[in-house]
């Protein structure tokens, strides 16, 4: 009979499930757990359905958040003329770490992608439209992924906004192109947010 830990084998294998987690590396996460004191252990799980339980999107953005708008949102401070449109919640982390972008943001969860089967009714384009209509915007920096897909978003978001009179504006290509904006450093992004341009 071949050695296993059937408990071992499920927390391993809930690793595996995390992006970018191989079985190697789940193996260390769950020997890691197991062998670390209780105390750890319940911290650990405690704070995963803490944040499970808590963080939900913010109503404003649709960013994600643990009160009913996100800190941005809620920040007086702010130029809320200036919504940064991107696709992921993570793009919103990768912005903030530059410092240098003081506007808001608009969370699509997502881009257009037919093979993928994402349309357009599943992405928060309805609501970023909504937030346009008297809100005082001026410009829409369109922050997508410089992809097939992300380009096809900006260009279809961009068709409902021009008639409105509001400037379009696009990252410069600062940001490699089939690139993740997670990924790019905070120098890369502050150059792409400097050149953008006009749609």
């Amino acid at each position: 009979m071949a050695y296993n830990i059937v408990s071992l084998s499920e927390l391993t294998a809930q690793f595996e499930r995390l992006p970018g987690i191989g079985k190697k590396t789940a193996q260390r996460l769950a020997f890691h757990v197991i062998t670390s004191d209780e105390a750890y252990a319940k911290r650990f799980a405690a704070a995963l359905l803490d944040a499970k339980a808590k963080i939900h999107l913010c109503k404003n953005c649709y960013s994600l958040t643990d009160n009913e708008i996100c800190s941005v949102c809620a920040d007086s401070s702010r130029d809320k003329s200036i919504i940064c449109v991107v696709g992921d919640p993570k793009d919103v982390l990768a912005f903030e770490r530059t410092r240098e972008y003081k506007g808001v943001y608009h969370v699509l969860h997502g881009v257009i992608s037919p093979l993928d089967g994402v349309g357009p009714e599943k992405l928060k384009i309805k609501e970023l439209i909504a937030r346009l209509s008297d809100s005082g915007v001026k410009e829409i920096i369109m922050a997508t992924d410089p992809t097939v897909e992300g380009e096809a978003t900006a260009s279809y978001i961009s068709r409902f906004i021009k008639p409105m009179g509001i400037k379009i504006t696009r990252l410069a290509y600062g940001v490699p192109v089939g690139g993740n904006l997670e990924y790019a450093d905070e120098v890369t992004l502050k150059a792409a947010l400097d050149g953008r341009n006009e749609i």
